[in-house]
């Protein structure tokens, strides 16, 4: 069992519980696949129990690192594009103060852009802070974080010199290949590796995330315990009355055909700003291939519902939402008495925020549903550690199996190459020549 409460009552008028159970057996069978590596890019198979044989020593490592920078620096930089840095700044602002980081450096991230006034804006800010950088990149020559550090690297030398320079950079990379990791050798950066089985987009909880999310202060033992808790509940059965993250994956898989071709992954709660940005990409690459897929959006609610919200009610019936949600929030803020009531509020008074953000969530869901738009939510017990770290594992199965009930490779992204195939021939790199 684990702490995620899932709920799929307001889709059953779209889809019934009998073709719920009608995939049973498909489930069953690409679930023995997931667990047999017999599926499609069983290569990229090491995140499935990643959590499970993550060894303590690896934790140790990243810990005793982490005292180290933080003892160096007020101004810690992640540079990384896609899954290099977005789990790691989703659970950074998940789990953190809306404003500033009471328990380590500032965090900035880098190389996710190609932005001039974005890194002209960083460099400012870094010039008067003491600062190490963590470098994240498979082969060391992805565009974007390339560029973001050669311009911090020159920016480090300038300020520290090459010597002390080296003593600020740590490189998590390939762990016996590509430019990075021959830079790392070659300046004797402190380096750690990405797994070669473990694709970015489910990169998370391996160094790529897991270093800059400890730089914060959070608790990366409790991350990985959660995780382990989600694989072990996860693993044991198929069932789709028990395995609620392949009940989310069929749901979803049954709503696309019957026409629902977007979800959008709505929450009331900002602190999850970054979980749906993460979750757009595990998403987003994972199953949008062959002329097929879900596309992954999201909402900011109650925001977006002044906005979007128009839409969602009226517009094309081509979506279904998930919500997000936490079940406690970190602090309790009630809305005080006053003399007079000219705002109205009177009625409210003495009520939580929770109390009226929950009735916000449900008055939407009802309205959405009312108009044509079935629902799902995904409930947290609190904003801890432990319950994303369960929140994590379960969207990365979920994923997978309705990539593998689509019959798609969930864990290839062949599209986004081609981008970088023009790009390059725009810039006349070299054997990106016009006509090669």
């Amino acid at each position: 069992m684990t702490d995620i409460d899932f709920n799929d009552d307001n889709a059953r008028s779209f889809v019934s519980g009998q073709e719920i159970d009608s995939l049973q057996a498909d489930v069953d069978r690409l679930h023995d696949d997931l667990e047999k590596g017999a599926g499609q890019g069983s290569d990229y198979l090491g995140w499935l129990h990643l959590p499970s044989r993550t060894s303590s020593s690896l934790l140790d490592s990243i810990i005793s690192t982490q005292k180290e920078i933080t003892d160096q620096c007020d101004a810690f930089v992640c540079v990384g594009i896609g899954g290099s840095y977005l789990g790691a700044r989703a659970a950074i602002s998940f789990l953190n103060p809306a404003f500033g980081n009471p328990r380590g450096p500032e965090i900035y991230f880098a190389g996710q852009n190609i932005s001039s006034d974005y890194h002209a804006d960083l460099l400012d800010r870094l010039a008067d802070r003491e600062v190490c950088i963590n470098v994240i990149s498979k082969s060391g020559t992805t565009t974007e974080p390339a560029i973001a550090f050669r311009l911090l690297s020159n920016f480090m030398e300038k300020k520290y010199g090459r010597e002390e320079s080296r003593k600020r950079i740590v490189v998590t990379t390939d762990s016996q290949k590509g430019a990075l990791k021959t830079l790392a050798d070659e300046e004797g950066y402190k380096s750690f590796v990405i797994p070669d089985d473990v694709g970015g987009r489910f990169s998370v909880l391996t160094p790529v995330g897991l270093l800059p999310i400890a730089m914060t202060g959070i608790d990366i033992r409790a991350l990985l315990e959660g995780a382990v808790q989600s694989e072990n509940a996860l693993t044991q059965t198929s069932d789709l009355s028990k395995n609620m993250a392949y009940r989310y994956a069929a749901n979803r898989h049954l709503l696309y055909q019957k026409g629902k071709v977007i979800e959008l992954m709505a929450t009331f709660h900002p602190a999850f700003e970054y979980i749906l940005e993460w979750w757009k990409q595990l998403a987003g690459e994972s199953e949008g291939k062959k002329g097929q897929g879900i596309f992954p959006a999201s909402a900011q609610y109650t925001t977006d519902l002044h906005s979007l919200g128009q839409w969602v009610q009226d517009g094309n019936r081509n979506l279904f939402e998930t919500f997000l949600m936490v079940g406690k929030s970190v602090h309790s803020i009630e809305i005080p008495g006053v003399t007079d009531d000219k705002d109205g509020l009177g009625y409210l008074e003495g009520k939580s925020l929770d109390f009226v953000n929950e009735k916000a969530y449900k008055g939407s869901a009802a309205a959405h549903l009312e108009g044509g738009v079935p629902s799902l939510t995904l409930a947290l017990k609190e904003r801890s550690a432990h319950n994303l770290g369960q929140l994590i594992y379960f969207f990365e199965r979920a994923v997978a199996m309705t990539g593998y009930l689509s019959e798609v490779n969930p864990f290839d992204q062949p599209g986004v190459e081609l981008y970088k195939k023009n790009m390059f021939t725009l810039l006349n790199k070299p054997g990106y020549e016009k006509g090669k």
